[in-house]
C-alpha cells in the first residue's frame, strides 16, 4: 500500500499543531522571539561544548592531513561567526513570519543531554581511531544483509560507528550532527522548510502528499509535521534503525524502508519531496538516478525542497572549510559533489529552479516540475 494513500494522518501532540488552523492554510503559530533567541542560544552553547570537548578527547593527529593541500586561505576573520549565527536569524524570522511554528530541537531534557554527551564523547576516541586508520568500509560487517545495499552505502561515513546499520548509530546520530554544525543542524535543515512553507502559503494542506526522502533519524521529518499538520506526510530510508529512530522522534508517521534511486511510489502521485543532506553522499552515477525517480513520482507543478551543503560557488569565502570537510571526515563523493551543476543535474530530470536560500553550511532550492 503507497503510505501515502491513507486516510488518517497523525497530528503531532504539541501547542502549535492542537491549535485550529485554518482550512487553507497553515494560520498564525504563537511567536515569542525572546525564548526563541534565549532556546538557539543555550542549544548552541550545548553543543558548541561538547565538540569542544570531543576535539580535545580525540586529540586529532596533525592541523591537516599530510595528503591534504587547500587551494584556498582561510574566511576573513568574524566570517563564520557570522554566518553560523544567521543560521539562528533566518530560522526566528520565519517563525516571526508564521512559515512553522518554533521548533524546539535542543537536548530532550539535562539528563537525556548529558547522557548523550557522554555517549557521544565515548564514542569521540572510536570514531578518531578509526580515521587514522582510514576505516572507511568497517561498517560493511554491521550491514545484516550485505546484498541488500548498495556497495557506497556500506560505509563508515563521517567514520561514525556502526555505519548507517546499528541502533547505536541512529540514536547518536543528532548529538554528533548537532555538535559539528554547533547548534545549527536543524537551523539549516530549515531553509528548506521555509522555501516550501513559503510556497504552499495558501494550500489548503488536507490531501497534500509529502515524502521526506533519506530521513534518516527522523528530525525533519518531525519538523515537516509541526508545519503541516493536516498533509500526508512519510519518511523513506533504507536502514532499518534509523527508521526506528525516526518512529520515536516523529511520532506516528508513516515509514518506508526503501532505495532512494528506486522509490516505491507511483508517477505523480506526491505533491512535494523533501531531500535533506543525500545527494552529497551519493556517487556521482546515482545522483541523475535520484534526480529522476524525485522527478517522476511529483505532480506536474509538484515541488522538491532539496537542502545539502553549500557549494565553493555559492560562498567562496567557505572554499578551504568545504575542502577539509571531506579530508577529515569520511566522504568519497563530496568532492565531486562541490562541483556539480546541480541546477543541469535537476533540469535535465525535469525539475526547474523556483527559489533558494542558505544558512551558514548549507543551501536550500526550491525545484518545481514542469507541468
Amino acid at each position: 500500500m503507497n503510505p501515502l494513500s491513507q486516510s488518517a494522518t497523525h497530528e503531532p501532540d504539541s501547542p502549535e499543531a492542537s491549535t485550529p488552523k485554518p482550512a487553507g492554510g497553515r494560520g498564525a503559530f504563537a511567536f515569542d522571539r525572546s525564548a526563541q533567541q534565549a532556546r538557539a542560544a543555550v542549544k548552541a552553547a550545548w553543543w558548541g561544548a561538547a565538540g569542544m570537548a570531543a576535539r580535545a578527547i580525540a586529540k586529532p593527529s596533525g592541523a591537516t592531513p599530510p595528503d591534504f593541500t587547500p587551494s584556498a586561505p582561510p574566511a576573513p576573520p568574524g566570517f563564520l561567526r557570522h554566518a553560523w549565527a544567521e543560521a539562528f536569524q533566518k530560522d526566528a524570522a520565519d517563525v516571526a513570519r508564521g512559515l512553522y511554528p518554533a521548533m524546539d530541537d535542543a537536548p530532550e531534557n539535562p539528563l537525556a543531554a548529558w547522557r548523550a554527551a557522554a555517549d557521544f564523547l565515548a564514542d569521540a576516541r572510536r570514531v578518531e581511531a578509526r580515521r587514522r586508520r582510514g576505516g572507511g568500509v568497517e561498517a560493511r560487517a554491521d550491514a545484516p544483509d550485505g546484498r541488500a545495499y548498495p556497495a557506497y552505502y556500506r560505509q563508515n561515513f563521517h567514520y561514525q560507528t556502526g555505519g548507517w546499520f546499528t541502533a547505536d548509530s541512529a540514536r547518536r546520530y543528532e548529538t554528533q550532527v548537532e555538535t559539528l554544525f554547533a547548534g545549527t543542524a536543524g537551523a539549516m535543515r530549515r531553509r528548506a522548510l521555509s522555501l516550501l512553507a513559503a510556497a504552499w502559503m495558501d494550500k489548503d494542506q488536507r490531501g497534500l502528499r509529502l515524502l521526506d526522502l533519506a530521513c534518516g533519524a527522523g528530525a525533519f521529518l518531525r519538523d515537516l509535521g509541526q508545519a503541516f499538520p493536516r498533509a500526508r506526510i512519510a519518511g523513506l530510508d533504507l536502514s532499518l534503525p534509523y527508521l526506528e529512530e525516526a518512529r520515536r522522534r516523529s511520532g506516528n508517521r508513516a515509514l518506508v524502508q526503501a532505495k532512494a534511486e528506486r522509490l516505491p511510489f507511483a508517477d505523480a502521485s506526491l505533491d512535494a519531496v523533501t531531500c535533506v543532506y543525500l545527494f552529497h553522499e551519493l556517487p556521482p552515477r546515482y545522483r541523475p538516478v535520484v534526480a529522476g525517480e524525485i522527478a517522476r513520482v511529483l505532480k506536474p507543478g509538484g515541488l522538491l525542497a532539496f537542502a545539502d551543503s553549500v557549494q565553493p560557488i555559492d560562498e567562496p569565502r567557505l572554499t578551504r572549510l568545504l575542502e577539509v570537510f571531506p579530508a577529515y571526515f569520511h566522504e568519497p563523493y563530496y568532492a565531486d559533489y562541490s562541483r556539480t551543476d546541480l541546477t543541469a543535474l535537476f533540469g535535465d530530470a525535469g525539475l526547474l529552479e523556483r527559489a533558494r536560500d542558505r544558512a551558514f553550511l548549507t543551501k536550500a532550492v526550491l525545484y518545481e516540475k514542469a507541468g
